[in-house]
């Protein structure tokens, strides 16, 4: 079994550029290998999740050049040229894949069945599953989770679709069968939810529009190849934004190159809410997404609640942002974030487990988190912390070394590969003290 054992550091300090953003990387292998022509893809995610996907990809009859790690040339063969895998497509750690696959593969001429690894095989996909069958799809999951066996050749129609939960998961799959339709498709959230669907989709030629949380999607004749420029994973940054909060000295830690979606930051308002200093610099477009550097300063955090509309915007990020209202002044209460519990982890009780060891006071909640913040300059505990094969809860703990009494070993970690590649290695290079190894 993997582990990191993580040593205080005194603080962390300049300049880094974290991997590209994973849900961006996952999007542009799928659309690109649908589109007519040769996509180029830079700053591609080379984790565990998105060669998933890219494994998929060619198993599906799309051809994938990866000149290097990071750079990619996709030959699309055009909406209705992927042809039958012949065997089980395994989405390994990668939710995102395989609900994204349900809604592709629902549209296509042949069956397919989705699995992946013992974390993923226990996952929810009822919630894709069922808009879906709606549209007319064959799709089965096994008392509601993987394998999931989807029937081909079917026609799908256009359907009026109310989410009962914003996901972006659940949407990009409706849209990615729409796109098959007979009809326009309308989805309707209640709340925001990422759109990085939506901006690539319309990049490739597809008409689709957006009124307030109504998105429509006009079925297209063909989607047209792009070039896309993948901006750092803001949610791979914000375990370093964090630690910049805990311990970065004056002239700050400088984040290189972060995507700033404004439906993935809802963490950046929470955090400046809680009296974090960050700084936004350079900000630019890549493509159909924004971008910007972040310089971080060590800063006095106060408690605050955090209701739903913010929730949804920091559903990643809300494990590392547990840490940083452990080292706040007061109460934090985080609510309406259920969806914590059916993650990789049930990452409510794993962080709480974890803040228990540490010896922070909190009560878990059964959608959310009480945290009462320690005194300014109090230390955490040590001890050993169980991950629980979840990449967030394993890095939102090596963060919190920063301010513990001696060394946190973190078990369980191999799954950290599947988002965030090369970690330790860029920990290690801005100050802190991690060390990776096995049991």
């Amino acid at each position: 079994m993997q582990m990191f054992e993580a040593h205080p550091a005194m603080r962390v300090f300049g300049t880094m550029t974290v991997p590209g953003d994973k849900s961006i990387s996952h999007r542009a292998l799928m659309l690109s290998g649908i589109a007519e022509g040769v996509s180029e893809v830079a700053g591609f995610l080379a984790s565990e999740d998105c060669l998933a996907t890219l494994g998929a990809m060619r198993a599906l009859g799309v051809r994938i050049e990866q000149p290097s790690a990071t750079h990619v040339l996709i030959h699309g063969v055009g909406l209705h040229g992927l042809q039958a895998a012949g065997r089980p497509l395994d989405m390994g750690n990668a939710g995102t894949a395989m609900r994204l696959f349900t809604g592709l593969l629902s549209a296509q001429a042949f069956d397919s069945r989705l699995i992946g690894d013992e974390s993923l095989m226990k996952r929810p996909m009822e919630r894709v599953a069922k808009p879906l069958r709606e549209m007319g799809a064959d799709v089965r999951t096994h008392n509601g989770t993987p394998p999931v066996d989807i029937g081909g050749a079917r026609r799908l129609r256009g359907i009026d679709y109310r989410m009962p939960i914003a996901s972006a998961q659940v949407k990009s799959a409706i849209l990615l069968a729409a796109l098959y339709a007979a009809e326009p498709t309308t989805i309707t959230a209640p709340g925001v939810s990422r759109d990085h669907s939506e901006r690539m989709l319309e990049g490739c030629g597809v008409r689709i529009s957006t009124e307030g949380l109504s998105t429509t999607l006009q079925p297209p004749q063909r989607l047209r190849n792009q070039n896309l420029s993948v901006p750092g994973d803001f949610s791979s940054a914000a375990f370093f934004i964090v630690a910049g909060l805990l311990a970065a000295p004056e002239e700050g830690l400088l984040i290189r190159n972060v995507g700033l979606n404004p439906t993935r930051t809802g963490l950046l308002d929470i955090l400046r809410s809680m009296g974090g200093r960050i700084d936004i610099l350079n900000a630019r477009q890549s493509g159909a997404e924004p971008v910007a550097d972040l310089r971080i300063r060590a800063s006095s955090l106060q408690g605050v609640r955090v209701g739903r509309d913010l929730v949804s915007l920091a559903i990643d990020e809300l494990p590392v942002l547990f840490i940083a209202a452990a080292c706040a002044r007061g109460e934090t209460w985080v609510s309406g974030a259920e969806e914590l519990r059916v993650k990789e982890s049930d990452r409510i009780a794993a962080m709480s487990a974890g803040l228990t060891t540490l010896g922070v006071t909190h009560s878990p909640l059964p959608d959310g988190m009480r945290i009462e913040g320690r005194s300014e300059g109090a230390a955490f505990g040590e001890g050993e912390i169980d991950s629980f094969g979840d990449h967030r809860i394993a890095m939102s703990f090596a963060i919190a070394s920063l301010r513990a009494a001696g060394a946190i070993t973190i078990r369980d970690v191999a799954n950290v590969a599947t988002s965030f590649p090369g970690f330790v290695d860029l920990a290690q290079s801005v100050g802190l003290t991690i060390r990776q190894g096995a049991i």
